[in-house]
């Protein structure tokens, strides 16, 4: 290893340490009040539609195949309702081609949400045209809507019901934590939905 790839690393660490350190203590509060608005989706019925663009794309992905399945070997339990809508690259494909990019999530939500449903969207910036207009969508169907952000929260703080912010600038910073957000959530909300499912 060259001494740059150290200096890199280290400093990688050092920005991660400072900004648990800084956030660190909102996060179980956060995490708490966004676990029980999913848990109290679920018990009415609802499910729980999920995007993001590239890497949040994969996180989204990442959080609806640890719901619908298991988090750990550890915890057995029955699937819950979750949608991940960067998924189905034939209808991502077709909207992109007929109604451009950005109704490419806007659009399942027309198809799939409904009144009691939430949307949750990861965004770095919250400034991700695609991910606002399915935000939108989710309004207008009367769905709760939630956002896991970064860089101050963009357009989309304001158009959430309810959001947690990283307090980072960094998109690498930012996904690595909207990604131990998104197991502790998994985690919260079984406990709060066990022994109900």
């Amino acid at each position: 290893m060259s001494d740059s790839e150290r200096e890199l690393t280290l400093a990688a660490l050092a920005e991660k340490e400072k900004l648990l350190l800084s956030a660190g203590n909102d996060y179980p509060d956060k995490i708490a009040a966004l676990a029980k608005m999913i848990a109290d989706v679920i018990l009415a019925g609802g499910k729980v539609l999920v995007c993001g663009n590239g890497g949040s794309a994969a996180e989204s992905q990442h959080f609806a195949a640890e719901m619908v399945v298991r988090l750990t070997e550890k915890t057995e339990r029955a699937a819950l309702p979750v949608i991940a809508l960067s998924t189905d690259t034939s209808v991502i494909t077709a909207c992109a081609n007929d109604y451009g990019f950005e109704r490419v999530f806007a659009r399942q939500v027309e198809a799939l949400g409904r009144k009691g449903d939430m949307l949750l969207t990861l965004s770095t910036s919250g400034n991700s045209p695609n991910v606002n207009a399915a935000a939108a969508t989710a309004k207008d169907h009367q769905m709760t809507t939630a956002a896991l952000l970064g860089k101050g929260g963009g357009e989309l703080a304001k158009m959430a019901d309810y959001s947690i912010v990283v307090p980072s600038q960094s998109v690498l910073r930012i996904q690595e934590e909207h990604l131990f957000l998104l197991h502790q959530l998994v985690e919260s909300i079984q406990i709060i939905l066990s022994p109900e499912v």
